[in-house]
């Protein structure tokens, strides 16, 4: 079998069994097919699975080399280009662990190759004020009614239940509807459903949100356009970047950064760690410790907690 045959097999596998998104199997698909379309020049021909098990540590590294070489042409900082090569070397060990599951093939000399070293990004939330008045002085910038509405509603829910921006317009009218009885239900990441509670003050502005909404029936979408369509997350990041642009903010002010502030403005209150992340459907409680981190004043009370700071 080809290495083509064996790459679109994994797409549909992560597509249908894994769940997984539409832009990571796009994102996967240009990782592997770039790492073959290399392999096969580097070979002579494209490998097909015994040819491809047979590769040495130094066919792979003579690929990450090319990319390196590559991305050095590509705008963006260094860590920046480290971190694509990065997650190209890992999409290439998932297709490779795939490969050893289903057809017993296992690249072992990839396995011996080393990923680019990058820097540990830490969360970069807002302050609680300017987090706190955010959505209101969003809305304030719209020009229609409808849209000032909707635009509170949507960034004071990221703000005060913690959800992707991708998780919050995904949502229909009906799940806005069933969360009074048990909490909101978020379908995140790889399928994996969650319950979340809903603030007072975000459920009021869920609820001014559904006076104006065009069409609320329970199969529509809960966010929507001046057209009735679905909202996109490019008009939900063009909106904050005008509110930034006009508040003089840093350009990591973007919708993500209210469920960042949403984590951290809870681990600062006093918040459980395991229900942070919970809240944030984190797979691992490492991604979720990634706000202890960030959180200078966190870690300065778990130091006083220890016998020898106290006097």
């Amino acid at each position: 079998m080809q290495m083509h045959e064996c790459l679109e097999n994994w797409l549909d596998w992560l597509a249908h069994e894994k769940r997984a998104s539409p832009n990571t199997v796009q994102a996967y698909r240009n990782d592997v097919a770039s790492a073959l379309g290399f392999l096969g020049e580097h070979l002579g021909q494209e490998p097909d699975l015994n040819a491809f098990a047979a590769l040495r540590t130094a066919d792979f590294r003579a690929w990450l080399a090319h990319d390196a070489s590559r991305s050095e042409m590509q705008p963006g900082t260094p860590d920046g280009r480290a971190r694509s090569r990065a997650r190209r070397v890992s999409a290439l060990r998932s297709f490779t662990r795939y490969l050893n599951s289903i057809h017993g093939v296992s690249a072992s000399a990839l396995s011996q190759l080393s990923a680019p070293k990058t820097r540990k990004r830490l969360p970069r939330p807002l302050a609680r004020d300017v987090a706190r008045t955010a959505p209101v002085e969003m809305a304030a910038l719209a020009e229609h009614p409808l849209c000032a509405a909707r635009d509170e509603a949507l960034f004071t829910l990221l703000y005060g239940a913690g959800l992707r921006i991708g998780e919050a317009l995904s949502l229909n009218v009906r799940d806005h509807d069933r969360a009074a009885q048990n909490g909101l239900r978020v379908v995140g990441k790889g399928g994996k459903e969650r319950l979340v509670p809903l603030l007072p003050h975000v459920a009021k502005a869920l609820a001014a949100w559904r006076v104006h909404h065009p069409c609320p029936i329970p199969e529509a979408p809960l966010f929507v356009g001046l057209r009735g369509k679905r909202l996109q997350p490019a008009v939900a990041r063009r909106v904050m970047q005008l509110w930034r642009e006009q508040g003089g903010l840093d350009a990591s002010a973007t919708p993500h950064s209210l469920r960042h502030s949403f984590a951290t403005h809870l681990l600062e209150g006093g918040a459980d760690l395991r229900a942070i992340q919970e809240l944030l459907g984190h797979a691992s409680l490492s991604t979720t410790q990634n706000y202890t981190l960030a959180d200078e004043n966190h870690l300065l009370a778990v130091w006083q907690a220890h016998p020898r700071a106290r006097k």
